[in-house]
């Protein structure tokens, strides 16, 4: 008999061990070929492709089941030209009269600057938007619990689902980023947590010479 509220976890698949070490082999290869671009192309990206990949990162786990974000979706080039222009005016203060030396320092190895062209060439732009609590019709407010953790967990989904679609991504974060409350039209309760650039790479495409953690640089077994 079924608890109340509770249903039996029929959609749960267990595979043969051999099959789950073959697929995880194929998820890290697959996804280890993920690289953050800066040179996007204009090529379109069907929307129903964006689409698919928000209701994986919906599939996120969250805080108490509050699903605590929004996605704002911008295609239209009026749109992203004025997002362009809030989020350059934001990074011209960040890199002439906020960051820190140190800061630059670290930042001066991928080429970074205040010019962020990409936010009008790339096809899309995903504001994605934390909500600390929800409000009902009548106004009165429900809490959120553990948002910005969910919301993290739930972009991250939504990257790995673009990989896997073969589209690149970039993590954007111009500081403050009230400019995009403003400009998706989204209400005071909700503060925006980063700006994902979304598209297909420029053919002379190029990223920075990197180097990932191996295992044992950022795991511990305790068996």
């Amino acid at each position: 008999m079924n608890k109340p509220g509770f249903q039996p976890l029929s959609a749960y698949r267990q595979l043969p061990e051999a099959a789950m070490i073959e697929r995880s082999e194929e998820l890290f290869e697959d996804l280890n070929r993920r690289r953050t671009v800066r040179d996007f192309s204009s090529q379109p990206v069907p929307r129903e492709v964006i689409e698919n990949c928000l209701k994986v990162a919906n599939t996120a786990p969250s805080g108490a089941n509050m699903q605590p974000w929004h996605f704002s979706v911008i295609s239209d080039p009026v749109i992203k030209k004025r997002v362009r222009e809030a989020a350059e005016a934001e990074e011209r203060e960040f890199y002439e009269h906020r960051a820190s030396d140190e800061w630059l320092d670290a930042l001066a190895k991928f080429g970074t600057n205040a010019e962020k062209p990409f936010l009008e060439t790339a096809p899309y732009l995903i504001g994605v938007f934390m909500q600390k609590y929800a409000l009902d019709a009548d106004g009165n407010k429900t809490k959120h619990y553990y948002p910005q953790e969910s919301v993290g967990l739930a972009t991250g989904m939504l990257i790995a689902a673009l990989h896997q679609c073969g589209l690149a991504s970039l993590t954007h974060t111009p500081s403050p980023m009230g400019f995009l409350n403003q400009i998706c039209g989204r209400p005071t309760h909700e503060r925006a947590f980063l700006l994902l650039v979304v598209g297909f790479p420029a053919d002379d495409a190029q990223v920075p010479v990197i180097k990932r953690k191996t295992l044992g640089d950022f795991v511990t077994f305790i068996e």
